[in-house]
């Protein structure tokens, strides 16, 4: 059997789609692989026994790629994960301080929660009582 036949199988046998969905149902790394070596035995020691030395050091450079590769998609996953916590402690502590604001005493309460309404209605009476007067003159 040739190498390229071997390899044609082994990745036709790994199925990216297949593999995402059983990460989405939960199946750890280990498991996915330790099923695929146990499933595909065969293929792979047939590899072993076609693969050159060369092949074997290109063979440690693509998994130290693919090693590097996980490594960035990692810390990009951190700083996005990093930049939503800083979002929500910046809401928090907004909310902190809007909590904050809110006077102790009851008549600063009463005066910062009415203070505007009591104004409208009284502002409203005042022009009443002028409109009134003025029409009655």
């Amino acid at each position: 059997m040739s190498i390229r036949k071997v390899l044609n199988d082994l990745e036709n046998s790994w199925e990216r789609d297949d593999i995402l969905l059983k990460i989405k149902n939960g199946y750890e790394n280990e498991e996915i692989t330790n099923e695929f070596l146990k499933k595909n035995e065969v293929q792979i020691k047939e590899l072993n026994t076609l693969l050159k030395p060369d092949d074997i050091d290109l063979l440690n450079q693509v998994e130290q790629l693919l090693t590097c590769e996980a490594k960035l998609l990692n810390k990009i996953n951190n700083l996005n994960l990093l930049r939503n916590n800083e979002k929500h402690q910046i809401i928090n502590q907004n909310k902190t301080l809007t909590y904050k604001r809110v006077p102790n005493n009851r008549l600063s309460y009463f005066m910062i929660n009415w203070s505007n309404r009591f104004m409208v209605i009284a502002l409203l009476t005042i022009s009443a009582i002028a409109l009134t007067k003025q029409a009655w003159a």
